[in-house]
């Protein structure tokens, strides 16, 4: 297979993520139906920080192994513990300075009350922040923040394929594709789920641009990973993804419990959590 076809599986297999966002121009949705796609997403975002974060620290571990028994030095196992520590922290702690600077920037600092610079969607009711020349509401910057922890956690996925394509290792490069790309295509609800909770529908345009932020990646990691292969890269895009998504989770979490419904929070968790485990296991029975 030629690294042309290869690439052009990487970018469909990140632009799956396209087939849910359409659920976010759903007009009038019931409370009940929001509130459940809210904890769907929930679901979803805790089981791909599940998957980031076993993936992203297999290399550390790796190579502390490989350390203890001679077979690599105890710098190569630091530099990775340190990639994967610092990274995790500037993907958790970065967007909270990010959105108390876009809050900043409408006027008014968030009012912290859910822990250090934790702010909630509620928090920011009524207020809009400005990215770029473009201002957006409370709950299209979470969206935003969502889309942009996919992104880093496809950007990572798109460096697998791509490596596995170096290796010359195409089967499992054309697995990994597969995998990928019905694995994200349940993604795209979890970007537009905040929308729906606010009662917000989004233009085609926006929610084109968060597909592109949260799926787009998967295409350039390939196009880097089949250049070269580096375990400090792939684990810094990792961790990187860890802790956006993490941020996020909590955020959906605050989000959730204003709505009420709880037996739906859990519900729409389990459901969720099922639909990654069921795309992991194809991988998984497919030997990959």
């Amino acid at each position: 297979m030629s690294s042309a076809n290869v690439l052009l599986l990487g970018a469909i297999a990140g632009l799956t993520i396209f087939l849910g966002l359409p659920i976010g121009r759903l007009r009038n949705p019931a409370p009940r139906l929001k509130a459940f796609l809210n904890a769907t997403a929930i679901g979803v975002l805790v089981f791909l920080l599940w998957d980031v974060l076993s993936n992203g620290w297999q290399p550390v571990t790796d190579a502390l192994n490989a350390a203890q028994h001679d077979k690599g030095t105890w710098l190569h196992f630091a530099g990775l513990a340190a990639t994967f520590a610092g990274c995790l922290g500037v993907g958790l702690l970065g967007l909270v300075y990010y959105d108390r600077w876009m809050a900043a920037r409408a006027g008014r600092r968030p009012r912290v009350s859910f822990g250090p610079g934790a702010a909630a969607v509620e928090e920011f009711t009524g207020r809009r922040a400005a990215l770029g020349a473009v201002v957006l509401e409370p709950a299209q910057r979470l969206a935003f923040f969502i889309a942009l922890g996919i992104g880093l956690h496809n950007f990572a996925e798109g460096l697998a394929i791509g490596q596995s394509a170096a290796r010359n290792e195409i089967s499992l490069a054309l697995m990994l594709i597969i995998g990928f790309g019905l694995h994200n295509a349940t993604e795209g609800f979890g970007i537009v789920a905040p929308l729906a909770a606010e009662g917000i529908r989004p233009s085609w345009g926006f929610l084109a641009l968060m597909g592109l932020i949260g799926g787009g990646p998967t295409f350039f990691g390939t196009l880097i990973g089949q250049s070269f292969v580096n375990n400090a890269v792939f684990v810094a895009f990792l961790a990187l993804a860890a802790g956006s998504i993490l941020y996020v989770i909590v955020q959906l979490v605050h989000v959730a419990y204003r709505m009420g419904y709880k037996e739906l929070l859990m519900w729409g968790l389990l459901v969720g959590l099922l639909a990654g485990f069921a795309t992991d296991m194809m991988l998984a029975a497919a030997g990959v």
